[in-house]
């Protein structure tokens, strides 16, 4: 396993940095940072335009490989991503964005996983039964309505009723106290996890049951009942197990990109994560931010498919053979 894990490093390494080249050549080529100067009124000075954007490493007069060369050793030498349209520091931004991101996902992406899981397993032991016929319908509900609609929904709802329950941002800055901001912070959590969640649980049970009624019908079940087990021992200790394993890829997948793939989300509810910071630096025509976001994108992803390779081994005992 060890020798294993260093080669997918190895090769994870490379690809990083084939995915970070590819990124800041597209981004260099495509995006124009001196719009955001040129816009202002009174317009500043072209040649001020260039200098200041010369001293942020997005000068469009230098070529793209110097520039490139540039950027490339001071993040290799020194852990500099470099500085955005404004003069601020890429990589502390990136280092906040990332902490408001996982502070949102992590309990809907814990809560999402388990319980589409167990929810799709739960439908496929009642096959056909009214209970499954409703949660499938409630499913291709929730599957064909936007995330955006979703949101919306959940926070016209809030205000209709009448629900103290705060939602936009991570806090009311008007609140005060570590213990008061913690509790303010869990109250704002409320409507954008329920958003993340009921997406989440009606995907991955639809995935969980397909492939738990492939199982039900296996011979290794029947066999395990013919031993003594009884129905439930036997879905739970054998059936289960097995049916997780096709789905593991997508739930090792969905969950890291929701790092960048919640855009609506947090736009909806305020929360300026990852998924926000990569459309607001493309809209702002930020060379430096979107470089960023593809590296660290191209981080997780790589990082899902060495855990995915991970659970697939621990979940089969024939991977490891």
């Amino acid at each position: 396993m060890g020798r294993f894990l260093l080669r997918r490093a190895v090769n994870y390494i490379v690809l990083v940095f084939l995915a970070a080249t590819g990124v800041f050549f597209l981004a260099s080529v495509s995006l124009h940072p001196e719009v955001n100067y040129l816009e202002k009124h009174p317009q500043p000075p072209l040649a001020s335009v260039y200098t200041q954007l010369h001293a942020f490493n997005m000068d469009p007069r230098v070529p793209v490989t110097t520039r490139y060369w540039h950027w490339l050793t001071q993040l290799v030498l020194h852990g500099n991503f470099g500085l955005d349209w404004q003069g601020g520091s890429v990589g502390a931004e990136m280092g906040r964005r990332i902490f408001v991101s996982t502070e949102l996902l992590l309990v809907a992406t814990i809560l999402g996983s388990v319980g589409g899981v167990a929810f799709g397993a739960w439908n496929a032991l009642r096959q056909y039964k009214p209970s499954d016929r409703a949660s499938t319908l409630f499913s291709y509900l929730m599957l064909a309505t936007p995330v955006p609609v979703v949101a919306v929904t959940l926070r016209t709802l809030d205000n209709k009723i009448g629900s103290p329950i705060q939602y936009t941002g991570m806090y009311d800055p008007r609140v005060h106290g570590a213990l008061a901001v913690a509790g303010n912070n869990i109250e704002h959590l409320v409507l954008p996890t329920l958003t993340l969640l009921l997406v989440q649980v009606t995907l991955f049970s639809r995935y969980q049951r397909s492939t738990m009624l492939d199982v039900l019908g296996a011979e290794f079940l029947r066999t395990a009942r013919a031993k003594g087990l009884t129905r439930r021992q036997a879905v739970l200790k054998h059936g289960l197990r097995t049916a997780v394993i096709p789905v593991m890829p997508l739930l090792v997948y969905n969950i890291v990109l929701l790092f960048t793939g919640a855009v609506f989300t947090e736009s909806i509810f305020g929360w300026h994560g990852m998924g926000e910071w990569l459309v607001s630096s493309i809209g702002y025509n930020d060379i430096n931010s979107v470089a960023a976001v593809g590296i660290f994108t191209a981080g997780i992803v790589l990082v899902a498919g060495l855990l995915s390779d991970v659970a697939y081994a621990a979940l089969d005992p024939r991977v490891r053979t």
